[in-house]
């Protein structure tokens, strides 16, 4: 039974990558675009000198009256933009499309996988509830707990955005704030289980969900704030990268918690067919 719902997972996973992609290209890849387009004027840096300036340099006149010189870009190469001259390995409208694709598909399969597994471990746990309630409220939580809360506190950032000092600790306070947020999940889900049974289903659910939120509070104030971003990067580029990642992720798993349910429905359904039916009947 572990297998098939493995594998439906799996599948649905596959469908909810697809839809990341769409949604990715449509919303997310502008963003990155001017992203890299400010990356890459940042990286050409000032011109050296007026007087020292190539044949090719042209003359740039600012509001106050004041002239200096500019060399010209660098022309793009066929592999995509340019770093000052250096070639990259995988052009850009490679990593936008096939790059994009794959990685979104990957990780949609993957997800769906471990959807699949944990929805098999927690169906006829978590009460009465039919395998659609089950497979909804699992993609709410997981959208909660493994990118809401840790987006919150160290919320992903576009190209141009970053620090190589800082990286190592960004990367594993992200990682703490994630294992943080499914553990306090975790506790306030036995938590409201067990005051349920005293005080009733709602006044076990609020009073968990009011301690989840104190814990990720108190989690959330006491790692250290890390800011990566660079005085001058656009504000609303940035907000703009944000929203299109957290659409990315809520695509995904909208489509787990939506698509997976009738699935699961359906092979429950089957399975407990097979166990009614008479040994000689055919199936």
């Amino acid at each position: 039974m572990v297998g098939s719902l493995l594998l439906r997972g799996m599948l649905v996973g596959v469908l909810a990558g697809l839809l990341s992609f769409g949604f990715a290209r449509v919303f997310g890849e502008p963003a990155v675009n001017r992203a890299i387009a400010f990356e890459e004027a940042h990286a050409e840096g000032p011109a050296p000198a007026a007087a020292s300036a190539s044949p090719a340099a042209t003359a740039h006149v600012h509001a106050d009256g004041s002239t200096h010189m500019h060399e010209a870009a660098p022309e793009p190469t066929a592999a995509g933009h340019s770093h000052g001259g250096e070639e990259e390995l995988v052009s850009r409208s490679t990593q936008a499309g096939l790059g994009l694709l794959t990685g979104t598909v990957v990780y949609g399969a993957a997800m769906g996988g471990i959807f699949a597994l944990v929805f098999a471990f927690a169906f006829g746990r978590m009460g009465p509830l039919s395998p659609r309630a089950t497979a909804v409220l699992l993609a709410l939580g997981g959208f909660l707990a493994i990118v809401l809360v840790p987006g919150l506190k160290y919320p992903a950032n576009p190209p141009a955005v970053g620090d190589g000092a800082t990286i190592g600790l960004r990367t594993q306070m992200f990682f703490l704030m994630l294992a943080a947020s499914l553990a306090a999940l975790t506790g306030a889900v036995l938590l409201a289980r067990r005051l349920a049974v005293r005080h009733g289903a709602w006044n076990g659910i609020i009073a968990a969900a009011i301690a989840y939120v104190a814990l990720i509070a108190l989690v959330q104030t006491a790692l250290p704030t890390i800011n990566e971003v660079p005085a001058d990067f656009s504000a609303a580029l940035l907000w703009e990268f944000r929203v299109a990642t957290l659409g990315i992720q809520a695509v995904l798993w909208a489509t787990l918690g939506l698509a997976f349910g009738p699935l699961a429905a359906h092979a429950l359904r089957a399975q407990r067919g097979e166990r009614l039916a008479p040994a000689g009947a055919v199936r």
